[in-house]
């Protein structure tokens, strides 16, 4: 009887210890989603210290750097790429990393340390050269050079067969569409709906781009003998 009082005692004690952990992971959670979300880098810092994951993802599968860049906390974002164990090419369920989303935003010294962190610069489908031929402030130059001289391929296809020239014709500048195609950019590849990127220019009413590309494609055509 004693031994059974005992096992029951050790049983009840081991479910209380369990319970109090599981609340306390619960709580450390939501205080970490929520201090990234609100940019409290000393909330995120002192859960890392006392133990808590910083690659732990939220209910929705997204990653608290890709969170912290994407919501603009630039001090939970540089705490974050300050430990090495910080996942920085953490994927979402879309398949959008980190460097996608600071190349978007034109965030190009964040984009340089995901870089020097070896983010990768040339993934599978949507890359950063996408996203980053898609912002349209002029400044986004400067982004899709740093990728370039980091080799991302500028004729990537999205899995729809996009390219960045295509991205950069319908979304971003002018400017940028004038760098792509002069760092080589084919501007007579299509899309899987059989559209080039003067297309996309078109139907977006971005003439500037789409008179870039016009004089671009008759300066490579062969010329003729009379």
């Amino acid at each position: 009887m004693r031994n059974i009082k005992k096992l029951l005692v050790f049983k009840w004690i081991v479910g209380l210890i369990l319970a109090c952990t599981g609340s306390a992971w619960a709580n450390s959670f939501d205080d970490f989603f929520i201090a990234v979300a609100k940019d409290d880098v000393a909330t995120v810092r002192q859960l890392g210290q006392r133990g808590f994951d910083l690659n732990t993802r939220n209910a929705a599968g997204e990653h608290a750097l890709y969170l912290a860049i994407r919501g603009d906390a630039p001090q939970v974002t540089d705490f974050l790429l300050s430990q090495n164990k910080v996942d920085v090419e953490a994927r979402t369920s879309k398949d959008e990393s980190p460097l996608m989303i600071a190349a978007i935003k034109g965030q190009l010294d964040l984009a340089k340390r995901l870089i020097a962190r070896k983010a990768e610069v040339n993934k599978p489908g949507w890359t950063p050269l996408h996203y980053a031929a898609s912002h349209g402030d002029d400044n986004s130059a400067a982004m899709v050079r740093l990728l370039l001289e980091h080799h991302a391929y500028i004729d990537a296809e999205s899995p729809n067969k996009t390219t960045p020239l295509m991205m950069a014709a319908q979304y971003g500048s002018a400017g940028v569409v004038k760098l792509l195609l002069e760092e080589g950019a084919d501007p007579l590849l299509r899309n899987e709906r059989g559209l080039t990127a003067i297309d996309f220019a078109r139907q977006a009413n971005r003439q500037a781009s789409a008179d870039i590309i016009a004089a671009f494609v008759r300066a490579q055509q062969p010329k003729g003998k009379w």
